[in-house]
């Protein structure tokens, strides 16, 4: 029974909770982003590249023989996997800098287009009359 209750805290806390969305969304952002890379930047680069698919790009090392399949270094799929991880490195860097700045203007008590927490409120007012007590 203590572990039940362990687990109950733990899941009621919000942290299990949390995480399972944070998964979720992950998840499917990853789509998103597979498909952005895949459907809509990799076909102009090809076009640009007079048709070029990276994905079949390889150096073959031995042909396939019978009962072998060919033996080859397929640097093109490398060379999408660079592009992927730079797209998906550059929206999460552009997401987290507007999501610092809308949690930047919701701390600032003075800014009035986002609604302060209060946690953030009542330390500002304590911030200010701890400043007027040292001005005395």
């Amino acid at each position: 029974m203590k572990i039940f209750k362990e687990f109950k805290n733990f899941a009621v806390k919000g942290n299990m909770m949390d995480m399972a969305i944070g998964i979720i969304i992950g998840a499917s952002f990853n789509k998103v982003l597979n498909i952005m890379v895949k459907k809509v930047l990799l076909p102009p680069l090809s076009y640009i590249s007079s048709g070029v698919n990276l994905s079949e790009k390889r150096v073959i090392l031995q042909n396939a023989q019978e009962g072998m399949e060919e033996i080859s270094i397929q640097y093109g799929a490398l060379i999408e996997a660079f592009i992927d991880f730079f797209v998906i490195g550059l929206v999460l860097f552009i997401v987290v800098k507007i999501m610092n700045r809308i949690k930047d203007k919701a701390d600032d008590v003075t800014d009035l287009t986002f609604r302060t927490p209060k946690n953030i409120q009542l330390l500002s007012s304590i911030e200010t009359e701890l400043k007027k007590l040292n001005e005395k």
